[in-house]
């Protein structure tokens, strides 16, 4: 009895590590990208859990079936060239269960990438996440200001973030609207979100940048649009300006607390060029297309002109 108590309370200390105190952020999705993300995950370790115990009985069967103590001492094993009904179900389940999960990974994978399903006819809100040694900044080029490790997004409106980093590659990540991707100096990629609820999340960088990585941290709070609208307006009543002595000293390494401004880093370093990645809101596309209608050859312009059209163009 003791030895069985004992087995149970180590498996349930070897559980209790494993799965840690908190619960899983992944598995609890707050926006529709995270619930695709999340049904995924389930499904993927439904599959593997339905591997794993179809092994372990087919085992529990070899074992018992073909025990050495059932046999004569003198038995010996026919000899058996192969069976192809054997190698083909070897080769073939494994074929089944990798055309499975990858036709799940692209359809996914098509899915995240766009906006939001539910959101497609509404207009986003446009964030430029950008990253530094060990802060995030985030710039409402529409509402004009800027925050530093915190995000306020209004809930049932898509989010379009374009990444960017000042420093190394960083990866923005918050569990609970959506996976993570890539933020890259001198690049910027696209990200679509949106939040079905309001309430608090973490967001992080999750892709290690040095010895400030584990801080490298900010939080989002989803509010009704209402409310986002009111927080705006407070924020241009009260907040100080961002000069561009400020923005640099922003830029240095280390950590900071919240921080907010009106006014932009786009009006001293603005994003990187905005390269196309099949979205509908694209800016930079329609950039292209209101030359073409002008009768313009972006290629043709001079360097500076083309330095200046980027300027305005993120302005």
């Amino acid at each position: 009895m003791k030895l069985k108590l004992g087995l149970f309370a180590l498996m349930m200390f070897v559980l209790s590590v494993l799965t840690g105190c908190e619960q899983l952020t992944v598995l609890d999705p707050k926006g529709p990208q995270a619930e695709r993300l999340a049904s995924d995950i389930i499904f993927t370790m439904i599959m593997m859990a339905g591997i794993v115990i179809a092994v372990l009985v087919w085992l529990v069967i070899m074992l018992v079936k073909y025990r050495a103590s059932k046999q004569p001492d003198d038995y010996e094993p026919p000899h058996i060239e192969g069976n192809p009904w054997v190698e083909g179900i070897l080769v073939g389940i494994p074929v089944i269960i990798v055309a499975i999960l990858s036709v799940v990974s692209v359809q996914s994978n098509y899915i995240v990438e766009s906006a939001p399903q539910g959101y497609e006819d509404k207009e986003p809100l446009v964030v430029y996440a950008s990253s530094s040694d060990w802060k995030w900044h985030f710039s409402y080029p529409e509402q004009d200001i800027e925050t530093v490790n915190y995000l306020y997004v209004p809930t049932d409106r898509p989010l379009e973030f374009r990444l960017y980093s000042h420093g190394p590659i960083t990866s923005f990540w918050i569990p609970q609207l959506g996976g993570q991707k890539y933020a890259m100096n001198a690049h910027v990629t696209t990200l679509h979100l949106a939040a079905d609820v309001e309430g608090d999340f973490m967001g992080r960088n999750a892709n290690f940048s040095g010895k400030g990585f584990a801080e490298n941290t900010f939080d989002v709070t989803a509010m009704s649009q209402q409310e986002f609208d009111e927080w705006v307006k407070e924020v241009k009543d009260n907040a100080d300006p961002l000069t561009e002595e400020k923005f640099e000293e922003l830029l240095e390494p280390g950590h900071l607390g919240r921080m907010t401004f009106t006014g932009t880093q786009q009006q001293y370093e603005p994003a990187p060029e905005h390269h196309h990645e099949g979205d509908k809101y694209e800016e930079h596309d329609m950039h292209k297309e209101d030359e073409k209608k002008d009768g313009h050859d972006h290629h043709a312009s001079s360097k500076k002109g083309s330095e200046s059209n980027d300027h305005k163009h993120h302005e």
